[in-house]
């Protein structure tokens, strides 16, 4: 057995966690966790009393949250150079866009695609504001690229870069030049490319 276990579904976020450890290079073990009493089981609870995936156990040790996964495994393995070194200015925009992601996008991305949208007199209780708003802040973060850091690609790239070419692929992020470059660049990475064919060989086993 591994020292890391994925638990995830091939049909939700933990294709983000999946991601992370395919960049991570890592050996670990998958266990497939299927929606409705599996993931509701007691044995799964144990892991993530949320029930939900993805969750990750590294040498016992459980990690929830697909930023946390990710920004877990990064410092886990610093020689993987997922994240910018201790000292390093880069280390600002790191956690800056990794936890804006997390938070301001996901619920403005959430919230418009629900149709939901606060008024102006509202906006100020919400943390993203207005979707607009929002969505113009993540154009910062791509604007001296090719990466959310610069040259180095890292595990805040995993995350934010999942809201982007996810947010295009299904219409719940609007398309712009800078977007969709960024997306292009992603899909290229051997790591995602490898975490896209075992999730669907997984659908398709399960649909057989």
């Amino acid at each position: 057995m591994s020292d890391i276990i994925l638990y995830s579904n091939p049909q939700s976020r933990g294709q983000i966690a999946h991601w992370m450890l395919e960049e991570l290079g890592e050996p670990y073990d998958t266990r497939w966790i299927e929606y409705g009493e599996e993931m509701k089981s007691p044995d799964y609870l144990a892991v993530n009393p949320m029930g939900k995936v993805p969750a990750i156990t590294h040498k016992g040790r459980v990690v929830t949250e697909c930023p946390a996964i990710c920004a877990y495994l990064a410092a886990a393995f610093p020689e993987k150079n997922l994240q910018p070194e201790s000292g390093d200015p880069a280390l600002a925009d790191y956690y800056r866009w990794l936890f804006f992601a997390a938070g301001p996008l996901e619920q403005a991305i959430t919230m418009n695609n629900l149709k939901l949208q606060p008024s102006a007199e509202n906006s100020r209780t919400f943390g993203f504001g207005t979707y607009e708003t929002t969505v113009n802040t993540l154009e910062l973060a791509l604007q001296d690229g090719p990466f959310i850091c610069g040259e180095q690609f890292t595990a805040a790239d995993v995350y934010v870069g999942s809201h982007v070419y996810w947010g295009i692929q299904f219409g719940t992020l609007e398309k712009r030049d800078s977007f969709e470059a960024y997306a292009d660049r992603l899909l290229q990475r051997p790591a995602l490319v490898s975490m896209q064919a075992l999730n669907q060989a997984r659908m398709q086993e399960s649909a057989s």
